[in-house]
């Protein structure tokens, strides 16, 4: 396997990192392109692996190629490899709000002279340890086996779960976009420690230790969160004081319509 990637920011690293712990492929197997030399070299450096500042070379050379750009720079990148691209090729992208029918149409216009094989992902940021959350769909030119490559790949580096593409704009809001929402939780939460008296490091450690701790047991123990908040909650107890004061202030309300406002955003990319 020939892996192109053509970005290599923090998501390609994490995708990257990935993939060679895992050995599904070596470096000898992977080049990137950067749009600096200084981001090349630090890449290169840091994996071992080829890279450059040239799209069209990557493109080319590749097997599987993962578009990791912003989505604002798509219509500018495809048009750079559209020539180089060929229909034996899978193309991975990971730009939020960008539908498999645009980036199809980018690639063969409207009446889709070319054929692409798309898979459509949305990685998250927990990806850069390992505990990432991808969701993915693909179109109709990918094969069951190329499907598989690419489940390998993005299990490479956390869970990977396939929804329908009318799905990803919702999976790029409550697993993309909401480790912002947990770590601005996870501060407030230490703040609260600090205001009365723990130093910060330990406020934070203490604060980290249980989001994650928290989010294992539901993952794991398969009981619904809201039965696991029962369960903390002793009759007359601190706890459900605390929740009581948390829904005063409108919590679950917030949290939903800030997953509804990434969805609208993604929509609009």
């Amino acid at each position: 396997m020939k892996l192109g990637f053509i970005g290599l920011g923090n998501m390609a690293s994490a995708m990257i990192g990935g993939i060679v712990k895992e050995g599904i492929a070596k470096t000898s197997e992977i080049t990137g392109s950067a749009k600096t030399e200084k981001t090349a070299k630090e890449k290169a450096a840091q994996f071992g692996i080829k890279t450059c500042t040239d799209n069209r070379k990557v493109a080319e050379w590749a097997d599987v190629l993962v578009l990791a750009v912003k989505p604002q720079f798509f219509p500018e990148v495809i048009a750079q490899i559209r020539d180089t691209v060929t229909e034996n090729t899978l193309v991975i992208s990971v730009a939020a709000g960008k539908t498999i029918s645009f980036i199809e149409e980018q690639f063969g216009g409207s009446k889709k002279e070319k054929k692409i094989k798309l898979v459509r992902c949305m990685p998250n940021t927990p990806a850069l340890v390992s505990a990432g959350c991808t969701g993915f769909c693909v179109n109709e030119y990918v094969s069951g086996e190329e499907r598989e490559l690419a489940e390998k790949l993005f299990s490479s580096f956390g869970k990977a779960i396939e929804v329908p593409e009318r799905l990803m704009d919702t999976v790029g809001s409550v697993s993309g976009a909401s480790p912002a929402f947990v770590f601005l939780f996870i501060e407030a939460l230490a703040d609260g420690a600090v205001a009365e008296g723990m130093p910060r490091a330990q406020a934070l450690e203490f604060a980290a230790q249980a989001v994650y701790g928290s989010a294992k047991l539901v993952l794991e123990s398969g009981l619904h969160p809201g039965t696991l908040k029962d369960m903390v909650c002793s009759p007359g107890g601190t706890t459900i004081q605390g929740v009581r004061t948390l829904e005063k202030g409108g919590m679950r309300s917030a949290v939903m319509e800030a997953v509804i406002a990434c969805v609208e955003k993604s929509g609009k990319l």
